[in-house]
């Protein structure tokens, strides 16, 4: 078990939630564009560009079978991920991708051809998503332990997919009419309870060696590097940070929801007129409502503890502004965050190794 020491870099990563209008479901009310032009290229362009330009660390993008909240639906989060990927240049991209029901083989390779696209940027935030049968015309996962385990075992396939190929496994001599060594591609051989997979992967190894599995609290957490933890309130907050470092987990990082004051309203009055249009469903997540300065003082409460935070503000249109303008500039000026520089990989800007790869060490042998 890694101890907290080992897992503090002094690298204090800033994510950003930036799937549909904002965390609160009534946040289209209150966007600066029409409903129609949220799945416009150009407005997912020009956010995930807004918070690279303000220094965050990484972007996630929420996803799911099942419609987002407000009109207009939303794109496939990978799919959103690898359209920004060529107009980036150092923020993360981690979409969300359900392992449930999905077939591993094809979720893996995708993710690393975002690896590729993104140059090193890409990042997997592991979700269960047992409500998604239908839609897959799949067996109902019907226990948490099945659940569980199907998330467990798709990591683990992903994780030997990538690791499929060897780093020098691509010759592309020319000359001699050589391109590929066989001997540095090995079957994974993978048997499951609900699949198996034998391999090897259809993409080359990722430039990150393995694309940064993401995931949510402590339990469950094989495979996963980074974990997202929630909490009501700062107690409840420190005992997840505390349950993850004892599971070991690399980096640990708060999710919190975030209304800000703005020049033409208060946090307050904001929270008031969004729920007037309908009251948000509890997450249990960290709420913060106030000013920058004070969101500013909270993270750096929190920086001693974690590796980081996700933010979620509750109208992208709104939030993100004062997020860009004022809170990352502090954090950036007091050296707690650093701006990532262009060439540099997620896992570089997570302050996380890049990884060995499992079947050229037993080669080694």
């Amino acid at each position: 078990m890694a101890s907290e020491s080992e897992n503090r870099t002094g690298l204090f990563a800033l994510g950003i939630e930036l799937d549909g209008e904002g965390h609160h479901p009534a946040a289209w009310h209150r966007a600066g564009h029409e409903p129609d032009r949220l799945l416009h290229p150009r407005t997912v362009r020009t956010r995930v560009q807004a918070a690279e330009n303000a220094g965050f660390t990484f972007a996630t993008f929420d996803d799911s079978v099942h419609p987002g909240p407000g009109p207009g639906g939303r794109l496939d989060a990978t799919t959103r991920a690898a359209f920004v990927a060529a107009t980036t240049s150092t923020i993360g991209l981690v979409p969300v991708a359900a392992a449930t029901y999905a077939e591993p083989f094809h979720l893996s390779s995708q993710l690393a051809s975002l690896d590729y696209a993104s140059r090193g940027r890409a990042g997997w935030l592991a979700v269960d998503e047992p409500g998604a049968a239908r839609a897959w015309g799949a067996t109902p996962r019907g226990t948490p332990a099945e659940i569980r385990r199907e998330r467990v075992d798709a990591v683990e396939v992903a994780r030997r997919l990538w690791d499929s190929w060897e780093d020098d496994a691509v010759i592309r001599d020319v000359a001699a009419g050589r391109f590929l060594n066989r001997d540095k591609l090995h079957y994974i051989d993978f048997i499951g309870e609900t699949f198996s997979v034998k391999g090897p992967a259809i993409v080359p190894r990722p430039p990150q060696g393995q694309v940064v599995v993401f995931g949510y609290g402590a339990a469950g957490t094989e495979g996963v590097e980074v974990v997202l933890v929630s909490g009501a309130n700062l107690p409840e907050v420190h005992q997840g940070i505390e349950n993850a470092r004892v599971a070991g987990v690399s980096r640990v990082l708060v999710d919190i929801e975030v209304t800000l004051d703005t020049p033409a309203a208060p946090a307050a009055q904001r929270q008031t007129d969004l729920n007037s249009h309908g009251e948000p469903e509890t997450t249990g997540r960290l709420a913060f409502s106030g000013s920058h300065t004070d969101l500013t003082a909270l993270l750096t409460e929190l920086s001693p503890i974690a590796d980081g935070v996700r933010l979620h503000p509750a109208v992208l249109d709104e939030d993100l502004p004062i997020l860009a303008r004022c809170v990352l500039p502090a954090l950036l000026r007091t050296g707690l965050a650093h701006r990532p520089v262009p060439g540099s990989t997620l896992r570089a800007n997570l302050g996380l190794a890049r990884p060995a790869n499992r079947y050229a060490k037993e080669l080694a042998r």
